[in-house]
């Protein structure tokens, strides 16, 4: 019986719907990790967003110029700020308002002040083509300023350097000093009676002698001017360690190349104190450690950082007499270890964060205030590749005793931890935010089994016997966990306990996979994509060499359950368990395990051509860019795209036939200088040209995306304004069939097997073109195991922060134009054609989250077939679970567990009770014939 086409027309508008979160699933199936990226030490503190409140916030600008509030208490992001487009800043500064509700920030040229509580802009002033080099806080007692001005101090580099001061309330020049000496801006030490501009001049021997200039606070009128003889010490920058800012320790310091003594200078005066560093020890690093506020006692810690251990020494300055001297030393530990500063009235107190424990001394004296040993996290260790770079600290103090203390803590991994009172009680997985390339990786089961089967059935008997038995012994470990775990899987199955987390024995569906991140600071991260994206393992293969090949590694996922990390160049490999992280000999794959590519083909770029041929040979074609453009960007078909069907069946039960060629290449060439774009399909094994389409009017300086999967393609540009102003954004897909008629498949209609296909000829394209509303940076298409359900087009809007999946029916290039569907269309769930495709809020991934940043989208099959795993990446990180058609091979999150169990022991035990009874009947009956 035929199905009604109204009723299936019915049916295809609902589709979309399809593709919504649905209430249920939202933050459960997806996982979203909202980070700011690594912070820097410099710009990082606890600061109290309303001055009459004791409660603090951790604020942040990171190495992304990311402007972030955290809350101390359980790391949830409050608001970020993206300050500069471009996060590889090297000029960025964030200072605190002290006792105000303004925290302001300073990138590149851009000074700005924020609302603390809530990350609201106050005011912002370019600065032009000027570059900050130094942003401090100067509070000046004003007769109608309550509590002093706390105006913003910035130093300018550039031809002329300046120094000006911009008024905290709308942040308008209060007044300017201009250097014209032609010495380089270092850095800036204010006071409430001096703000002293520090330079440097470079000597006849090359090196560096340091230049104070003391300004008048309120008019900026040069007061005095004095030059240090450092040039024997002093060849970098690197070489000074700290120069008060914003301090009661007004002092510049610096070491010498060998890091054999430090030398110090109160600024005003032209003493200068030097300090040996301890004889015999390899020093790697010294960092000094100063109080902020100006009201605090003028101590200040210096630590030493040897090869296997650390030590620090606290040191007093005598503002009366300019004089420094050596107060204590704290003892030597082994390992590494961070050193913050913190402040309670006056007093000053020091924090010593170590692989094993977490000291409080004051300033005052060598005496431990308060010591916690470091207790174990889930996760969580401060030891070898893990070990603390930086922290900053809060304490808290009653009746001259630390009760409390907690510091944040970014370590050699990549995690920012918070650490109260020696307890971890959270990480965010800040490395995570320079993620250059991931993979998914295939794991030992139970999809891991599927490939372990495949090479078992490529094998002669005896080597798959040997196999199999291996995998049997191997499997046999697993067995005592799988039957411990059990029970409570079973309870948990029915409503009864917390769900088994474990990744080997929930891993039925597919929906713990394991994505392996390699990281711009030279990690490799693996994510459980199932498990709110928790950290499996994290290792370090960056030696830290400079440069490393390391740094930006290609990544490989091979069937055998290892991943493969290429160099940047190619010339070496480096093999990981996939499982555990551990390092592996390098070998390479067995091609005898039955699971060749299908593709066969290589490409590449050569002096502004597309190249490629064969793989087992040299490059047999090349592809020129015509009208003056350039390759924008090469998107082959993926390697693993399996096909449930070949053809496509219409709604009068014909078919029209698909193009399926393995080794189509989609090309885009651009030119700003023309405004335009080509789109070409390529046979990458051969370089003929199957399909062309031009565009006029392209805006070039705006990402376009493309991605192919099946017999299909689609890409997204932005168009140049038009008469009207408003500049358009397109999405266009295009399909190809063997044949424009059903029923026919062209050349391939006397092919008798697959080994004798030719695809070299040009197919038929139907193609279509949608306006949308905002731009698309990324395009990815959902993958599913058999290739059965229906796909859907993933794209990041990066204005909106969001992803959207875009059900294909949707965007079907085969829609009527100017005319209704006819029956036979509404059959295949086709609707009229309109050209501007809105954006249904169902489609959003994201749902009510923002997803900043994201650089790249990746999908993957679950063993489920109705479901495809996503995996997108840039600054954040966000993942969730789509289907397509509905989940119709797993029971729905309402199905009644418990009720089925008890209506199936009702029926048992009403079985046993009435068995009985019907046997004597059955009894009875007989004897009653008798």
């Amino acid at each position: 019986m035929r199905i009604p086409s109204v009723l299936v027309a019915a049916v295809s508008l609902v589709l979309p719907a399809c593709q919504a979160v649905f209430v249920d699933d939202a933050w459960k199936v997806d996982w979203h990790l909202a980070l700011v990226g690594a912070p820097h030490e410099h710009t990082t503190f606890f600061h109290q967003p309303v001055a009459a409140s004791k409660a603090s916030l951790l604020y942040t600008l990171s190495d992304k110029t990311i402007l972030g509030a955290i809350n101390p208490k359980d790391g949830s992001l409050r608001w970020r700020q993206q300050l500069s487009p471009v996060s590889s800043s090297t000029s960025a500064f964030l200072r605190p308002a002290q006792d105000h509700h303004l925290v302001i920030s300073a990138v590149d040229g851009q000074v700005a002040a924020w609302n603390a509580a809530d990350g609201r802009q106050a005011w912002s002033v370019d600065l032009q083509d000027a570059t900050v080099k130094d942003l401090e806080i100067v509070e000046i007692p004003e007769a109608n300023e309550q509590g002093g001005s706390k105006d913003a101090i910035v130093l300018t580099g550039g031809p002329l350097p300046t120094v000006q001061r911009l008024a905290r309330q709308d942040g308008a020049r209060k007044w300017l000093y201009k250097d014209e000496s032609g010495d380089v801006p270092f850095q800036l030490s204010v006071s409430s009676t001096h703000i002293f501009y520090i330079s440097l001049h470079t000597s006849m021997l090359g090196g560096l002698k340091i230049k104070v200039t003391s300004l008048d606070p309120v008019t900026g009128h040069k007061i005095d001017q004095y030059t240090l003889a450092t040039e024997s010490d002093l060849a970098s920058t690197a070489d000074i360690l700290s120069v008060g800012a914003n301090s009661a320790s007004p002092i510049i310091a610096w070491t010498d190349k060998a890091r054999s003594t430090f030398k110090v200078n109160v600024i005003g005066s032209k003493t200068v104190s030097t300090f040996d560093v301890e004889a015999g020890q390899d020093v790697l690093n010294l960092s000094l450690h100063a109080p902020y506020h100006v009201n605090a006692r003028p101590h200040f810690l210096v630590h030493y950082q040897a090869r296997s251990q650390n030590w620090a020494e606290v040191y007093h300055v005598d503002l009366v007499k300019s004089t420094v001297s050596k107060a204590y030393s704290l003892p030597k530990l082994t390992g590494s270890a961070a050193f913050s500063v913190s402040t309670s009235e006056a007093n000053v107190y020091f924090t010593r964060i170590s692989e094993a424990e977490v000291t409080i001394v004051s300033s005052a004296s060598h005496g431990i205030l308060a010591r916690w040993p470091l207790k174990g996290a889930a996760g969580i260790t401060l030891q070898g590749d893990h070990a603390p770079i930086h922290a900053v600290s809060e304490v808290s103090v009653k009746a001259d005793t630390v009760s409390a203390a907690r510091s944040a803590v970014y370590l050699a991994s990549g995690e920012w931890v918070m650490i109260r009172d020696g307890t971890p009680v959270w990480e965010r997985p800040e490395a995570l935010s320079g993620i250059n390339s991931a993979v998914w990786a295939y794991l030992p089961a139970p999809e891991g089994l599927v490939h372990e089967l495949e090479i078992e059935g490529h094998s002669n008997p005896v080597q798959a016997y040997i196999h199999r038995v291996k995998r049997h012994i191997t499997a046999l470990e697993t067995l005592p966990a799988y039957l411990t775990a059990l029970p409570g899987r079973i309870a948990a199955s029915v409503g009864f306990g917390a769900s088994d987390t474990d990744l080997d024995s929930t891993n039925i569906f597919g929906f713990h996979k394991r994505i392996v991140c390699a990281t711009e600071s030279g990690r490799l991260i693996a994510l459980d994509a199932g498990g709110k994206g928790n950290t499996v393992w994290n290792v370090k293969i960056d030696n830290n060499a400079a440069p490393s090949p390391w740094q930006s590694p290609k990544l490989v996922a091979r069937p055998d359950g290892t991943i493969v990390a290429s160099s940047f160049d190619g010339s070496q490999h480096r093999l990981f368990n996939a499982s555990t992280g551990a390092e592996m000999p390098y070998t390479e794959l067995a091609l005898s395990s039955g699971l060749d590519l299908d593709a066969k083909f290589a490409y590449g770029l050569e002096d502004g051509k597309v190249v490629g041929g064969p793989i087992a040979e040299a490059a047999t074609w090349k592809f020129s860019p015509g009208n003056g453009e350039t390759v924008y960007s090469l998107t082959p078909r993926p390697l693993d795209d399996p096909v449930a069907s070949i053809g496509k069946v219409l709604g009068d039960r014909k078919v029209l036939y698909k193009y399926l060629n393995p080794n189509t290449l989609l090309v885009i060439t651009s030119s700003e200088a023309t405004l335009s774009a080509t789109v070409s399909v390529l046979d990458a094994l051969s370089g003929s040209v199957l399909y062309v389409a031009s565009h006029q009017g392209v805006d070039a300086t705006i990402p376009i995306a493309s991605t192919m999967s099946e017999n299909w393609f689609a890409y997204s540009f932005a168009s140049q304004p038009t008469a009207d102003g408003v500049k358009g954004y397109q999405l266009i897909i295009g399909e190809m069939f063997e044949s424009p008629f059903s029923n026919d498949r062209g050349p391939q209609t006397a092919t008798k097997n697959s080994s004798e296909v030719d695809y070299s000829y040009q197919p038929h394209v139907v193609s279509q073109s949608y306006r949308i509303r905002e731009p698309i940076s990324k395009l990815a298409v959902t993958q599913t195991r058999q290739g059965i359900t229906s796909r859907a087009l993933l794209a990041v809007l990066p204005e909106s922060n969001a992803i959207v999946g875009i059900p294909r029916q949707v965007i079907d290039p085969r829609r009527p134009v100017g005319r209704d569907a006819t029956k036979d269309e509404m059959m295949e769930g086709l609707m009229k054609y309109t050209p501007v495709l809105e954006f249904d809020p169902k489609w959003y991934l994201n749902h009510q989250r923002e997803v900043y940043g994201v650089e790249t989208i990746t999908t993957s099959p679950a063993v489920l077939e109705s479901t495809s795993l996503v995996f997108a990446y840039g600054l954040d990180v966000f993942s969730t679970r789509i289907s397509p058609s509905f989940s119709f091979d797993i029971l729905g999150k309402d199905f009644n567990k418990l009720q089925m169990l008890a209506t199936v022991a009702a029926l048992a035990v009403a079985t046993v009770a009435v068995a009985p009874l019907v046997k004597r009947k059955q009894i009875n009956t007989r004897w009653q014939f008798l």
